[in-house]
C-alpha cells in the first residue's frame, strides 16, 4: 500500500519536533505563536533560544518566587503606580530642561515653583471654580503664571508651549526600568496618574517604561486623592480593591488608597524636592511595605 507524501510544512514540523496539534495549526491560515518570543512556534524557536542563551539573556526570570499566605500582597494581582517622583524625577528633569534653556534663571528653584502651584490649581477644579482640566492645561496656566518672576515674561507661545511639555519628557529615576520589568513578571501594572493620557504615553515611550496598562484621573474625571481615582483601577480590572496595590513616594497618596481598600507600598525618593532639599523618608505605620527603591519593591515580592 502506498502512503501519502508528507506536505512540505508538515515535514517540516516533524523535523522540528512539533506536536501533532501545532503541525496542524501551521498548515493551516493561523500560526500557532511561541508564548515566549512571539515567533512561529511550528517552524521551531531558534530565535528565542538566543534570547535566552548566556550571550544575550536579557529577558528576566519568569518564574516569580511564591508568597506565603499571609503575606499582604498575596492575593494582588494588579500594581497602580504614582508617577510624578515615585517612578519619576520631575524636579531634576524640570530643572535640567530650564538650566539648558535658560542658564540665567535659578532652575531648582523655579521647578519648585512650577510643582508648588500643582496641588491648588486641581483644588479649584475640584471645587468646581473651574471646569475638567487636563494636567498639560493647568501646568500650562501655573507656567505662565510664574514666569514674570523668573524674568521671562517675554516668551512666545511656542516657547511656553515647548517649555510645558518637558512634562512628557522627565526621566525615570535610575531603577525604576529594572524595577517594573521585574514586577511585571507576577504584577499587571499600571500607572494610576493626576496626568493625562497623552502625558503619560509620551513620558512611558521616552522613558522606556513597561507598562501594561496607562490609567489617569483623566479617565475618572477626577484627581487623587478622591477616591473615585483608586476604586477606579479596582473597576476596570473587576477586582476587590484588596487586589489592587498603589505604589507611591507619598504617605497621603498611600493613606487615601489605604481607607479606600487598597494595599499599599512606599518608596524612598529622598531627593524628589532635589539634592538641597532631601525628604524625610522613615517609614510609618500602616503601609504594608516599605521599599528603597522599585528594585528593592521586587525583591520583596520574589520577583
Amino acid at each position: 500500500l502506498s502512503r501519502k507524501r508528507p506536505e512540505p510544512s508538515e515535514r517540516r514540523g516533524w523535523q522540528k519536533g512539533q506536536p501533532a496539534a501545532n503541525v496542524a495549526q501551521a498548515a493551516g491560515s493561523t500560526p500557532v505563536l511561541c508564548a515566549q518570543c512571539g515567533g512561529n512556534a511550528a517552524v521551531g524557536t531558534r530565535a528565542c533560544r538566543r534570547l535566552y542563551d548566556g550571550r544575550m539573556n536579557t529577558l528576566p526570570s519568569t518564574n516569580p518566587t511564591a508568597l506565603p499566605a499571609d503575606h499582604p500582597f498575596a492575593q494582588v494581582q494588579v500594581l497602580a503606580f504614582d508617577i510624578f517622583g515615585t517612578v519619576v524625577d520631575w524636579h531634576g528633569s524640570i530643572a535640567r530642561e530650564v538650566r539648558a534653556l535658560y542658564p540665567q534663571v535659578d532652575a531648582d528653584a523655579f521647578a519648585l515653583a512650577w510643582r508648588a502651584g500643582y496641588q491648588p490649581a486641581m483644588a479649584r477644579v475640584m471645587r468646581g471654580e473651574q471646569g475638567w482640566t487636563l494636567i498639560d492645561a493647568l501646568h500650562r496656566q501655573i507656567l505662565d503664571e510664574i514666569l514674570p518672576r523668573f524674568g521671562l515674561a517675554h516668551l512666545g507661545d511656542a516657547e511656553r508651549h515647548h517649555l510645558n511639555r518637558a512634562w512628557h519628557r522627565l526621566h525615570a529615576w535610575p531603577d525604576s526600568v529594572r524595577g517594573l520589568t521585574r514586577l511585571k513578571q507576577r504584577y499587571t501594572i499600571t500607572t494610576l496618574s493626576n496626568g493625562n493620557i497623552g502625558l503619560l504615553t509620551n513620558m512611558a515611550k521616552r522613558a522606556g517604561l513597561p507598562w501594561d496598562c496607562v490609567l489617569s484621573a483623566e479617565v475618572f474625571k477626577a484627581y487623587k486623592p478622591h477616591p473615585d481615582t483608586y476604586l477606579g483601577v479596582a473597576r476596570v480590572f473587576d477586582l476587590p480593591p484588596q487586589q489592587v496595590a498603589l505604589v507611591a513616594a507619598h504617605h497621603d497618596d498611600l493613606a487615601a488608597a489605604r481607607g479606600c481598600g487598597l494595599r499599599t507600598a512606599y518608596i524612598e525618593r529622598p531627593h524628589e524636592f532635589g539634592v538641597a532639599q532631601p525628604k524625610d523618608v522613615s517609614p510609618q505605620p500602616g503601609n504594608d511595605l516599605h521599599s528603597k527603591d522599585l528594585t528593592d519593591l521586587a525583591s520583596l515580592l520574589g520577583c
